[in-house]
C-alpha cells in the first residue's frame, strides 16, 4: 500500500472532481425524481381513472427493473430508437430520475395512504376542495411519516450514482479506477478516502433528516 504515491495533490483534486460530477449527479436526480414521484403518487393516490392505472403498471415495471438495466437502455437504446444523442451525463441523469421516481412515488402514496380518511371528510365537509385538503392536511401530515424512508431512498441514489461507471461516467468511482490503473499499490488507500468521502455525505444527510424530524414533531 503506497498511501504517499496516492494521496498526491494531483489525485485528490481528480478525486474531488469526480466527486463533485457525483454530487451534482445526485442533486438533480433527487430534485426531479422527488417532483415527477410526488406527481405520480398523488394521482395513484387520487385514483383518477385510467390514468392512475398506467401510473401503477409504470411504477411496478420499474421497481422491479435493476437501476443498471435502465442505464444500459436509457444509453445504448434510447438514442437508436430516437435519434437523440444524448452525452453520458444527461444519460446517467435521466435513469437515475427513472427508477428513483418510481420509488418515491410508492412512498408518496403510502404516506398519504396512512393518514385518516376521516379528516379528509371532515376537511371536505368544512368547505375546502379536494386540493386544498391535500395540500393543506393531507401532505403536511403525511410529509413527517414519509421524510425516514425518503432520506433512506435519496442516499441509496447518491451511492447508486456509482453504477455509472459502467458507461464511463467522470463520477467518484470512475476516477477512483482510474488512479488505481496506476498502480495496484494505490487500491487500497484511494478505495478507503472513496469510501470515507460516501460516508460523509450520506452521514450529513441522515442527521439532517433527524434534525428536520425534531423539528417538525
Amino acid at each position: 500500500m503506497d498511501f504517499a504515491g496516492a494521496y498526491t495533490s494531483d489525485h485528490l483534486i481528480y478525486l474531488l472532481k469526480g466527486f463533485l460530477v457525483t454530487l451534482e449527479m445526485a442533486a438533480i436526480a433527487i430534485v426531479l425524481s422527488f417532483v415527477i414521484g410526488s406527481l405520480i403518487g398523488v394521482i395513484r393516490y387520487s385514483k383518477i381513472p385510467v390514468l392512475s392505472q398506467l401510473m401503477g403498471v409504470w411504477v411496478e415495471l420499474i421497481r422491479n427493473l435493476p437501476l443498471l438495466l435502465i442505464i444500459f437502455f436509457v444509453y445504448f437504446a434510447v438514442p437508436e430508437i430516437t435519434g437523440w444523442n444524448m452525452s453520458i451525463l444527461t444519460s446517467a441523469i435521466i435513469s437515475l430520475t427513472i427508477f428513483e421516481s418510481a420509488m418515491i412515488a410508492e412512498i408518496i402514496r403510502g404516506g398519504l395512504n396512512s393518514i385518516d380518511k376521516g379528516q379528509i371528510e371532515a376537511s371536505r365537509s368544512s368547505g375546502l376542495s379536494y386540493v386544498q385538503t391535500l395540500w393543506h392536511i393531507v401532505f403536511p401530515q403525511a410529509l413527517r411519516r414519509m421524510v425516514p424512508p425518503m432520506v433512506s431512498q435519496f442516499i441509496s441514489l447518491l451511492k447508486d450514482t456509482s453504477l455509472t461507471v459502467i458507461i464511463a461516467a467522470p463520477e467518484l468511482v470512475h476516477n477512483a479506477q482510474i488512479i488505481n490503473g496506476a498502480s495496484q499499490q494505490y487500491v487500497i488507500p484511494i478505495f478507503l478516502l472513496v469510501a470515507l468521502m460516501y460516508f460523509t455525505v450520506n452521514y450529513c444527510i441522515a442527521l439532517f433528516a433527524q434534525r428536520f424530524e425534531l423539528k417538525r414533531t
